[in-house]
């Protein structure tokens, strides 16, 4: 199992269609060691049905958190800049073609695990892409991954994730991440609404996350911070750092005396007498 998983920072609605914001957003994802940061281009019209907006205008008032698709290449720019890979959620067909020239690679939300249309249009592209699963049934996400093969596909990830914001851990359901790995041969990740350290570790140690997707704010000013399941840069940056750092362990997998080892090795019980240190070391002592 890796300790360094993919860290994927999910700005979401938390821009306020600000362009200098979503360079900070970028500046500081890289800054705490993330590997991606992820935008969402989405246009309400065609989002929620025209019933729900008619009659909701907590709906309507979400058209302020559209991100201006005239932003797109000034993003991309500000990852290459900074090192990370820039990736979108596309939530209207035509935002798969929109996106295609900048992103890196796709991410599908779980609300929209169920359009096949949109699995397509990305699969063809031939870019990898990242499928959130969030409310969905076994079958639900295996009928996924058959409709992104059988359009071209070949590069998917699957995030284990409970659409839950926030998701308290005793619902987190981790296990469920080597369910989904076992039923689909794919890597699978953890697409965090927890806001919990423990959590987040727990996912990649005992469960092999991959990768790990989490929503971010810069200052508790974001549209989606109030929900409760946005980290802070301060708060998910040292559970980063920590996985970054305990990378290094893991060597070569050769099973063979490291450098620190060396001097000991003459020091080992020779193996005619069982004694301390070897018999050649004995007669130069």
């Amino acid at each position: 199992m890796t300790t360094s998983p993919v860290f994927i920072a999910e700005v979401s609605s938390n821009h306020a269609r600000d362009l200098d914001r979503c360079r900070e957003f970028i500046r500081r994802s890289a800054e705490i060691g993330c590997d991606a940061v992820k935008f969402q281009l989405f246009r309400i019209d065609e989002l929620f049905a025209p019933e729900i907006l008619a009659k909701s205008a907590e709906h309507r008032a979400r058209r302020q958190w559209e991100l201006p698709v005239e932003f797109l290449p000034d993003l991309k720019a500000a990852c290459r800049a900074a090192g990370v890979k820039f990736s979108c959620t596309p939530f209207y067909l035509d935002a798969v073609a929109e996106l295609e020239p900048f992103v890196d690679f796709y991410k599908i939300a779980s609300y929209e695990l169920l359009w096949d249309d949109l699995i397509a249009a990305c699969a063809r592209t031939g870019k990898p892409l990242v499928l959130s699963t969030g409310m969905a049934t076994l079958d639900e996400i295996r009928h996924a991954v058959a409709v992104f093969r059988l359009a071209g596909g070949e590069s998917l990830t699957l995030l284990h994730c409970v659409s839950g914001y926030p998701v308290a851990p005793e619902h987190c359901n981790l296990a469920a991440i080597e369910t989904i790995r076992t039923a689909t041969g794919l890597p699978v990740g953890w697409s965090d609404h927890s806001r919990n350290p423990g959590v987040v570790n727990r996912a990649i140690d005992r469960w092999g996350a991959v990768a790990i997707e989490f929503h971010i704010d810069l200052d508790r000013e974001g549209a989606e911070y109030k929900t409760g399941h946005c980290w802070l840069p301060d708060e998910i940056g040292p559970v980063i750092a920590d996985r970054k750092a305990l990378s290094v362990a893991d060597g070569t997998g050769i099973k063979e005396p490291t450098s620190a080892e060396l001097p000991d090795r003459l020091w080992r019980a020779d193996p005619s007498d069982g004694l301390r240190p070897f018999k050649s070391v004995r007669a130069e002592w």
